[in-house]
């Protein structure tokens, strides 16, 4: 039987719209988070799943770091960090990024950068920017240590996420303020910010993230850009591996030669391998199979690249911008843990204020989401 010529314009109306919508059975919601926008998340070895909030005075705020329990967040590791007041050094200020080690320590990363080291479209004379790192300990919940970056400039740094080597007793703190890796030493705490302004740490200006036809600019048009912000490194502690938002390639360094402070910058940067396109992606990390997780807002996914053959490979897809429900809108932060799931946070940053000529376009809840590992 014929098509009628109305149902033939129905089809081609709604191609375009059925061709970009994603709808992924996978994926599972491991909490609800109301108005409270998440960007941190990493989970322990038995399988503690922890979440930080970034303080803003332009959006809801309870907690900074917080335990996922239940499919509730609780004040994580007491309400007294997460007072917000008093001594900045015995409270949370902005919490961005959290890494569970391979000993089971839980660092939590407390970045404030200076408007000049901020990657939010920020204007305003340089300052000085608010920078700690906690050590806790999950048998206890106590915190052990706290590194406050003193030798940094803390006027164009923007400390953005956090890695530690176990082995070497190092951190590695991608540096998107200053387009460098910082190398913290555990030990003396004493910093080094290497491979600053190369190519692999640089955004490119041509790449500009656009979302239905809209590029994402600030009120003074200019393009949300990032130099280098995901970082992963491998279980092992022989890989690094960085990128830039706005930068279409992978790349990794053997952390070997991140721990060799005699080597010239120009000797250090021969050794970054490019592992060529990826995509615009935000957050990585690594598996115990050395596969590097990448989270993609512009087409809803979550990739993987795969060390063995050199491929990009999809893991989970879903945009559902027809439904009320679950949508991978902005993923960002990842986490492992060893029950065969991958759990990420999704921040919704293209939709926020900033980047929508003032008016928020989020769509609550933010939510906490998880997939089988393949």
């Amino acid at each position: 039987m014929r098509k009628s010529l109305f149902s033939i314009i129905l089809a081609l109306f709604l191609q375009p719209i059925i061709a970009q919508e994603y709808h992924s059975d996978q994926l599972e919601t491991v909490a609800n988070l109301g108005e409270y926008m998440a960007i941190g998340l990493s989970v322990s070895s038995d399988n503690r799943v922890f979440v930080s909030f970034p303080y803003a005075e332009d959006r809801p705020y309870k907690y900074g770091l917080t335990e996922v329990i239940d499919g509730e967040t609780k004040a994580y590791p007491n309400k007294k960090w997460n007072k917000h007041s008093g001594n900045e050094h015995k409270h949370f200020v902005k919490v961005q990024d959290l890494y569970v080690d391979a000993n089971d320590m839980l660092w939590v990363l407390d970045s404030k950068p200076s408007p000049g080291g901020s990657i939010f479209g920020d204007s305003g004379k340089a300052e000085e920017g608010k920078f700690k790192l906690l050590k806790i300990n999950l048998k206890n919940d106590k915190v052990e240590k706290v590194y406050h970056f003193e030798d940094l400039d803390k006027t164009i740094s923007g400390l953005n996420d956090i890695r530690i080597d176990t082995d070497k007793s190092l951190g590695y703190l991608s540096d998107p303020g200053q387009a460098a890796v910082v190398i913290l030493d555990l030990k003396t705490g004493k910093t080094r910010s290497v491979l600053k302004n190369i190519e692999a740490t640089k955004a490119n200006p041509d790449v500009v993230l656009s979302y239905h036809g809209k590029e994402m600019r600030n009120k003074e048009r200019k393009a949300f850009s990032s130099n280098v912000n995901g970082i992963a490194l491998t279980s092992d502690n022989k890989y690094f591996y960085f990128k830039p938002i706005n930068k279409l390639n992978l790349y990794r360094i053997e952390t070997k030669y991140l721990a060799d402070a005699s080597l010239s910058e120009e000797s250090l940067a021969a050794k970054v391998e490019d592992l060529g396109e990826v995509g615009i992606t935000h957050g990585l990390i690594a598996d115990k199979k050395g596969r590097v997780y990448l989270t993609n807002s512009t087409d809803y996914s979550v990739k993987y690249f795969d060390p063995e053959d050199g491929e990009v490979h999809n893991l989970v897809q879903d945009s559902r911008l027809l439904w009320p429900d679950s949508r991978l809108l902005w993923p960002d932060s990842l986490g492992i843990g060893n029950d065969g799931y991958l759990y990420f946070s999704c921040s919704q940053l293209q939709r926020q204020p900033v980047w929508n000529d003032g008016k928020s376009k989020v769509e609550f809840p933010y939510q906490i989401f998880r997939v089988e590992l393949p």
